[in-house]
């Protein structure tokens, strides 16, 4: 850089300050000073100098008046939603100013409800609406300042809109509400409107309240209070009115219910059982439970549509609960009192026993004469199965659960009977027991029993002798031995053919199945009632006839020792053969 360069240097800084302090000083055309701004020096009505201004004084503005303050007028300050509209009018004496429309402190949002005029001075609401109401101002500005307008009120008349009546203040309901009887209720009118309406309360009997209350309070509700309740509300400056209503059912304090079965006496599998529950409310939901539990529908246990009774199918006999129902509503519920059912069943299977305490079943019994015998018999039953006893050869019969024979004796001898049956579930049901008494040892001692043997062979011997004599004699007759009569003894007689006949001929005998044979004797046959069709009986064999049987007046025929036929209990009182139900 030369001499001449750092020579100039100061020059430009001069130059550069004196185009910036040129650039931001307006001329005095452009500044229109107020007249009553603190920094001003008026010098004449033309010239006015700001103290302190750095500016050339060609550049000093004028001297003009402050903004007016604007006023702002409605064409009506009430109106009618949806009916009317209203103008506001803006008025100041300023000219070249710009006008703002203010709302509830806040600048005015437009809408297309809204028109404006081309100077902002007129503002109109073409149709008004609740939330039109409010405060209006308008401003005034110009570049320097503002002024504000004072406030004016627009007051918008509305409702009432739709009523709805609830039971408790804020609490929704529908257009039904249950209230209990005997509780305090609370109804309250809600509605949007403007100016407070009148309310008008109609009861369900049209009877109207003198006084006009938003709420309404019942303080002992009864059966009266159901139906409908109707509030009127109407507005005096709209000169609209609504009717709002509600339903009210009141609900009885609930009663213990009852549970009622068809009968005391019920029979198992005898069926369907049905049991309701006994209530005088009405519109009640119901429950039953099963031994304090809540009883679970299934294809033995059915509820009718209204839960009101229960259907028990195939009854058994551990059906017999408890059962009980409960009745609720949101307000109240009751409970009944447990019902247990009394299910009959039996006699099931009949057994006999010896003894008081034993549990082993006896079929057979072998005691001696004169012994005693205690027999017990025992069903499965209830009520108590009813027993009676029958003994093959005698007519008597005896009642109780026990038999006892003091001394056996031969007419104790066969078949033995027990008879069980239950009076209620016309069941009767039997069990039968063979007793075989044997003889009483002998009392002789052991010589005599020798020599009475003895005695006994040396006879036989004898009579054999003699026999033997006094055959070999009569061979020796050859007279008698040539004799041309056939001898009598060489054909049977007539009885004896008949006796074979007969015994080889099949006999009906009754069979009386629940009593074991005795060993080592033909066994005895139970007899059945003879009324049985024919193949319930057995056929005897034929008669055993010696092979090397040969007729003699001397021998006669070999016959088998049978034990008598074993008679079956009265018939007065045997009613099948092992069980007899009620038709």
């Amino acid at each position: 850089m030369g001499p001449a360069d750092s020579g100039s240097r100061p020059w430009t800084g001069i130059l550069l300050s004196a185009s910036l302090l040129t650039a931001w000083c307006l001329p005095a055309a452009a500044q229109v000073i107020p007249r009553d701004n603190p920094l001003i020096t008026i010098q004449s009505e033309q010239e006015v100098v700001l103290v302190g201004n750095p500016c050339p004084p060609w550049t000093h503005g004028r001297l003009r008046d402050p903004l007016a303050k604007p006023t702002v007028s409605a064409s009506q300050n009430t109106v009618t939603e949806h009916r009317e509209m209203v103008t506001f009018y803006c008025d100041t004496v300023d000219v070249n100013v710009t006008i703002h429309w203010v709302f509830q402190n806040q600048p005015l949002v437009f809408n297309e409800r809204m028109l404006l005029s081309a100077d902002g001075k007129m503002l109109t609401l073409l149709t008004v609406q609740r939330e039109d109401s409010g405060t209006y101002q308008c401003e005034a500005w110009d570049a320097l300042e503002t002024q504000s307008s004072d406030t004016t009120f627009l007051e918008v008349n509305y409702g009432p809109d739709s009523i709805k009546i609830k039971w408790e203040p804020g609490v929704a309901s529908g257009e039904v509400v249950e209230v209990l009887e005997g509780s305090t209720v609370n109804f309250q009118v809600e509605t949007q409107s403007h100016p407070d309406p009148d309310y008008t309360w109609i009861f369900p009997n049209n009877y109207k309240l003198p006084t006009t209350m938003r709420t309404l309070t019942i303080d002992t509700v009864s059966r009266e209070h159901e139906g409908m309740f109707r509030c009127l509300v109407s507005n005096n400056a709209t000169l609209l009115s609504r009717l709002g209503a509600l339903t009210v059912r009141v609900l009885e304090k609930l009663t213990k219910p009852q549970v009622e079965a068809p009968s005391s006496d019920l029979v198992e599998n005898v069926g369907p059982v049905n049991l309701t529950c006994q209530t005088t409310h009405q519109r009640v939901q119901v429950q039953w439970f099963l031994g304090d539990q809540p009883l679970l529908p299934s294809e033995r246990l059915t509820l009718s549509d209204d839960n009101l009774t229960l259907v028990i199918h195939e009854l058994r006999r551990d059906d017999t609960g408890p059962y009980e129902c409960e009745i609720w509503h949101w307000g109240s519920r009751a409970r009944s009192d447990p019902l247990g059912l009394t299910i009959n069943y039996g006699p099931d299977r009949v057994d006999i026993t010896r003894g008081f305490s034993s549990s082993a079943v006896v079929g057979t019994i072998h005691e001696r004469l004169n012994s005693s015998l205690i027999l017990q018999c025992r069903a499965e039953s209830k009520p108590e199965a009813e027993y009676r006893w029958f003994l093959e050869h005698s007519t008597a019969v005896y009642v109780g659960k026990q038999l006892v024979i003091g001394a056996l004796t031969q007419e104790h001898k066969g078949v033995c009977s027990c008879r069980a049956s239950n009076s209620l579930t016309m069941v009767t049901r039997f069990a039968s027991v063979l007793i075989q008494v044997d003889p009483e040892p002998s009392s002789l001692s052991a010589g005599a029993i020798a020599g009475i043997v003895i005695g006994v062979l040396v006879g036989v011997a004898l009579v054999s002798g003699l026999g033997y004599f006094f055959y070999t004699r009569k061979a020796g007759c050859p007279s008698e031995r040539s004799g041309g009569s056939p001898n009598p003894e060489a054909t049977p007689p007539a009885s004896a053919r008949e006796h074979r006949t007969r015994s080889s001929s099949y006999k009906r005998s009754p069979v009386y199945d629940n009593i074991p044979e005795p060993r080592g004797q033909i066994g005895v046959k139970k007899k059945l009632p003879p009324d049985l069709p024919e193949q319930f009986y057995e056929k005897e064999p034929p008669s055993w006839t010696p092979r090397d049987y040969s007729p003699s007046p001397r021998k006669p025929p070999p016959k088998l020792a049978m034990h008598p036929p074993v008679p079956p209990p009265p018939r007065g009182d045997l009613e099948g053969s092992y069980e007899v139900s009620a038709p």
